[in-house]
């Protein structure tokens, strides 16, 4: 837990929040400008030789000066990415998104302002010499650190700087991706616990300064610019055109949990083959660099190095046809992103999401087209009906996935297929893998951060975590000690009543509320919420807390929660809302 400050928090009236916002808005579009240019400058660097700004990631790298010693550039960049990683800031490993939600869920909105800098030089090296990640989540961590920041600065009550911090990721996502509204939608569906004028105003005003400062430094043209995407149109001429996004929906679903679970099955598979994270994190980026090498001799192009969004304008132009070979792009894309963050790298999921979604909906489409000869199918809607699909499903952001992929292309044509893709296919990687790639992480480190627009911190904590363990223990009933906190009474070793005087979680009472009252038994791990109800249900005064929920033995006794431990928690968690 960050060290608390000695300075009593300040909450600030909504005009002071805007002209914050706007400074965090202006900090995340200048941020993302200059982090395209540093990822630019070490590319030509890595890659060309050549000390250059300029650099279009939607273009393809024009040749490669270094032969097969191009399987070692991965490599540099990868110690230079632990050792800033190890040495300064270990929340920057990684992709960077659940770091936010953690500080978000578990740290009072506090993120160290190191994570920003060390999180930018990470990833544009990680980035820069091909390693398979994207640039949103880095952009992400460096807004919100910078939106923490300034709401410590400010002494900001927790809720106001969670609402700065939920500013910058929006600011980031906006200018980086030229995409306002799912910059918004990202705040709104993965940070912010509540949703109110008071935290939303200043979210979209961050987000608006951002995309305008990102479109006057970076261009104002989609992410993904192509003429063919602006003839698109997807028409109804038969039904069957959009139940086959149904079947599609459902195999991307199978891919998003196949991406989840991979990178982290690879991250097991590398701690496991040694405790030294520089032999790690070699070992993956060599791995990455033979793939490149043997992209660059089979097709005179890397494909999947970096973001890879050169290889998705090839897929949504046309450039990339061939079924078998779009599957193998993913595969590789795959693998080599597996291999990146597993072993120990720093970046995003998004961009990769999107390279298996263009791919893999590409290769369905054209393989439709051959199945179904009479039928005129699109491939183009089923591309970006993939890409979309591929970040909601791994994401959980269904609807940022849906509103972005129209920013990024300028398409609104096949807006139904997406919808339907996206939403088949979270729902299948809901059923298969509840937790989302993101918050996997911090479930893996038992942290429970839940999903909705106003998040149910109920359901996100157990009874452990409010339960108290100041408790007496008496052999006399009528050893009470003035009825001061909860008295426990046993007889033979097993607890046979508890007398306490916080009343009971229903309209049940006793006549007198420093009677025994019936109490229930449950687990350090039972959901809070359960064990609300369970006492609701029965009129109990208190919760038991055992480390076996089926003994009533008193060394197995570790807590109980009382009206008292709920309403401590429900005053300390007022203060997020």
């Amino acid at each position: 837990m960050a060290h608390e400050s000695t300075h009593p928090d300040r909450p600030q009236n909504l005009v002071v929040m805007c002209v914050l916002a706007m400074a965090v808005g202006t900090i995340g579009g200048i941020g993302a400008w200059l982090f395209r240019l540093l990822i630019g400058l070490l590319h030509n660097v890595f890659f060309l030789g050549q000390v250059e700004l300029a650099y279009d990631a939607n273009v393809h790298s024009a040749t490669n000066p270094w032969g097969v010693g191009i399987i070692v550039v991965p490599v540099i960049g990868g110690l230079a990415v632990v050792w800033l990683v190890k040495s300064f800031a270990p929340e920057a490993k990684g992709h960077g998104v659940p770091e936010v939600m953690d500080a978000i869920h578990y740290q009072g909105g506090r993120i160290r302002p190191v994570v920003a800098v060390v999180k930018s030089l990470a990833s544009a090296i990680c980035i820069g010499s091909g390693g398979s990640v994207g640039r949103e989540g880095p952009i992400i961590q460096i807004g919100s650190a910078f939106g923490s920041t300034l709401g410590q600065i400010v002494r900001l009550p927790a809720r106001q700087r969670i609402t700065l911090i939920a500013a910058g990721a929006g600011a980031g996502i906006a200018a980086t991706f030229n995409a306002p509204l799912g910059g918004i939608l990202f705040a709104i569906e993965l940070l912010l616990i509540s949703v109110n004028v008071q935290n939303l105003l200043p979210v979209a005003l961050a987000t608006v300064t951002a995309n305008y400062i990102g479109r006057a430094l970076l261009g104002t043209h989609p992410a993904f610019d192509l003429a063919a995407l602006r003839v698109t149109d997807f028409h109804l001429t038969s039904p069957w055109l959009l139940i086959l996004f149904i079947p599609f929906g459902m195999l991307m679903g199978l891919v998003a949990v196949g991406f989840i679970k991979g990178i982290y099955w690879a991250e097991e598979r590398f701690d496991a083959v040694s405790e030294n994270e520089y032999l790690r994190h070699i070992l993956g980026m060599f791995l990455v660099g033979i793939l490149i090498y043997a992209l660059w001799r089979l097709t005179g192009k890397y494909h999947i190095e970096g973001v890879g969004y050169a290889t998705i304008m090839d897929v949504i132009s046309g450039s990339l046809t061939n079924p078998a070979f779009l599957v193998l792009l993913c595969l590789l894309k795959f693998a080599a992103t597996c291999l990146t963050l597993g072993s120990g790298g720093s970046g995003g999921v998004f961009s990769p999401a999107l390279f298996l979604g263009a791919t893999v909906g590409a290769s369905f489409g054209h393989t439709a087209q051959y199945a179904l000869p009479g039928v005129p199918i699109d491939v183009v809607a089923f591309t970006l009906a993939g890409m979309a699909a591929s970040v909601g499903a791994c994401t959980g952001a269904v609807l940022t996935s849906t509103v972005m992929l129209h920013e990024m292309t300028g398409d609104g044509n096949v807006i139904l297929p997406v919808i339907l893709t996206t939403i088949i296919a979270c729902g299948v990687r809901k059923m298969i893998s509840p937790e989302s790639i993101y918050t996997l992480k911090l479930l893996r480190r038992g942290h429970v951060v839940p999903e909705g627009l106003q998040a149910a911190l109920d359901d996100a904590r157990c009874v452990e975590d409010v339960m108290t363990k100041q408790l007496r223990v008496v052999e006399d009933p009528s050893d009470t000690g003035g009825r001061v906190g909860v008295t426990v009474v046993v007889s033979d070793g097993r607890v046979v009543n508890v007398v306490h005087p916080f009343g009971a979680v229903s309209d049940a009472e006793p006549e007198s509320s420093d009677d025994a009252l019936p109490f229930i038994v449950v687990g350090p791990r039972t959901p809070l919420v359960e064990a609300m109800r369970e006492m609701q249900l029965a009129g109990a005064g208190c919760a038991m807390v055992f480390s076996r929920r089926e003994s009533d033995r008193i060394e197995d006794l570790v807590g109980v929660v009382t009206l008292r431990e709920l309403s401590v928690y429900r005053a300390k968690m007022s203060d997020i809302f």
